[in-house]
Order: structure tokens, then C-alpha cells, then sequence
């Protein structure tokens, strides 16, 4: 089963190994049929601590780390 990957931005980083990482998408108002924009948190693993607040990362579906943390963060060496 291929697993999702979602591209965000890094909004908090103050724990360790772990992200908070806001995925904003686009998406069309059913009545209003007008384009808004909606967002969701994720929190996601860093292995390395390398991600830091304001930067751009992509992060994937993995085994569960923890209760809220199901999703890690790729770098450009998994990704390939």
C-alpha cells in the first residue's frame, strides 16, 4: 500500500525529534464555489533534528512513534 507524502511548513520545533508541521491545501467551497484555503497540523518525526522552524519539508504515512505522531519527516536521501 503506497504511503502518503504531504509537503508543509514547519511551525514548531521545540520537541525533541518531533515536528509540528502545517499543510495548508486548496479546495473549492461547495456553495460559494469560491477557492479557500485549509490547513492541518501534523506532527511528525526527525530522526536527526535537522528540520527548524519555517522550513519547507515533506513528510510520509509510517508506524505509529507515538499517540499523535504517525507521520515522518523525509529527507532528500529517502525520498529517492
Amino acid at each position: 500500500m503506497p504511503k502518503r507524502i504531504l509537503q508543509g511548513t514547519v511551525v514548531s520545533d521545540a520537541c525533541d525529534k518531533s515536528v509540528v508541521v502545517l499543510v495548508e491545501r486548496r479546495v473549492t467551497h461547495p456553495v460559494f464555489k469560491k477557492v479557500v484555503r485549509k490547513s492541518k497540523k501534523y506532527m511528525a518525526h526527525d530522526e536527526a533534528n535537522a528540520s527548524k522552524k519555517g522550513d519547507v519539508v515533506r513528510i510520509r504515512e509510517c508506524r505509529p512513534f507515538s499517540k499523535r505522531k504517525v507521520w515522518e519527516v523525509l529527507t532528500d536521501a529517502a525520498s529517492a
